[in-house]
């Protein structure tokens, strides 16, 4: 396993075996990690029944850390046990040097309450599977807290999971839930979600109740139940549109619609999925992307296609020769959105008359007319 799923484990096995640092932070933002750890945690030292006297969550934005200390200094004397989560720990490390409160942990530190765990929360750092991938303002808000609160508390780093992380996790639960996984299958999977362990760790818990007592999951069935596997068609027909292959644009338009739980119902999903691609190439365009390492720099977060469609997406950008051939197919696209909305009788041939549009050759507007779109912009 990557590095992430190690530190997580080793803090599991701290946790179970009683043996725990009086403070922990857990630095990174790979959620799937946090969510182990933390249950880990409440399993060992919240019992429901008791949760409301020994669980605290805390936000340094709206409470000091010398309260919070204060807290965790004070024995409870409704629970044997004391857990504080602190987060936003990123407010220690703005506005000023804050040597009082660093001076508070110190002494609380010194001293601690045998009976209480403080765990910071420091999830507005990224750490990358390959840390030497780390951004610089990550690294350096990583190693400001390697150099304060190191010197008291262990550090969980939850960095996040690679394709072959996500495989062997996929593996190992596969196995502690005696369900088979074709290794295919599990490939697909990590590679549909990017990665993303809480998408997959949802998926897979999907997948387990699609296949039933059949206890078996194949290529197949990740390709009917996982959407960003459906994604690949979506990825195939903009391949078809911008070679300009009329005929096999169709036919995967077709498919697209016959697979959609929705059918004709799905139209405005698809379009919109469709100008979403569109506005990814056109950024691609716009910025010169040439290779899948730049192109994280030139989407934002939120805005990104799935890893494997990267390398696909921006040759289908570099076959339009401008910004103007983009622009002319996301007002296509626009249109085709009015259209649907005004509730047509078939909105399978509004979809098919965009997909004809969007893959044949842009015609040239005579002079008056495209001075006339000029002025309408």
């Amino acid at each position: 396993m990557g590095a992430g799923f190690q530190s997580a484990q080793r803090f599991i096995a701290e946790v179970e075996s009683g043996r725990l640092r009086p403070g922990y932070v857990f630095a990174g933002n790979e959620i799937f990690l946090y969510e182990r750890c933390r249950k880990a945690v409440l399993r060992q030292f919240v019992p429901p029944d008791l949760r409301d006297f020994c669980l605290s969550e805390f936000d340094l934005a709206e409470t000091s850390i010398f309260e919070i200390l204060d807290l965790a200094r004070t024995p409870s004397l409704m629970a044997p046990f004391q857990v504080l989560f602190v987060r936003n720990l990123k407010q220690l490390y703005t506005r000023g040097a804050k040597k009082d409160e660093f001076a508070a942990i110190d002494a609380y530190f010194r001293s601690p309450n045998p009976q209480a765990l403080v765990i910071f929360v420091a999830d507005h750092i990224r750490i990358p599977s390959d840390v030497r991938r780390m951004d610089m303002d990550d690294k350096n808000r990583y190693e400001r807290i390697r150099e304060t609160l190191a010197e008291w508390c262990g550090i969980v780093e939850l960095a996040q999971a690679d394709e072959a992380d996500a495989v062997r996790w996929i593996a190992a639960e596969s196995e502690r839930q005696q369900l088979r996984f074709d290794p295919d299958a599990a490939r697909e999977l990590a590679d549909a979600l990017g990665a993303d362990m809480m998408l997959i760790a949802n998926e897979f818990e999907k997948l387990s109740l699609y296949v039933g007592i059949k206890k078996h999951v194949t290529l197949g069935d990740v390709e009917t139940m996982v959407l960003a596997a459906k994604q690949r068609s979506l990825y195939e027909l903009t391949d078809a549109i911008s070679s300009r292959d009329r005929k096999r644009a169709l036919e995967l338009l077709e498919g697209l619609l016959n697979s959609s739980d929705g059918g004709e119902d799905s139209a405005i999903g698809h379009l919109y999925m469709l100008a979403r691609t569109f506005r990814q190439m056109l950024v691609i365009l716009e910025k010169n992307v040439r290779d899948s390492r730049a192109i994280w720099q030139a989407l934002w977060q939120g805005f990104r296609m799935p890893p494997f469609a990267a390398d696909d997406l921006i040759r289908q950008a570099r076959r339009y020769k401008s910004r103007r051939d983009l622009m002319r197919a996301l007002r296509l696209i626009a249109r085709a959105d009015l259209e649907l909305r005004s509730q047509p009788p078939d909105k399978r041939l509004v979809l098919e008359r965009l997909v004809i549009d969007l893959a044949s050759e842009p015609k040239i507007a005579p002079p008056f007319e495209s001075q006339q779109y000029a002025m309408d912009l």
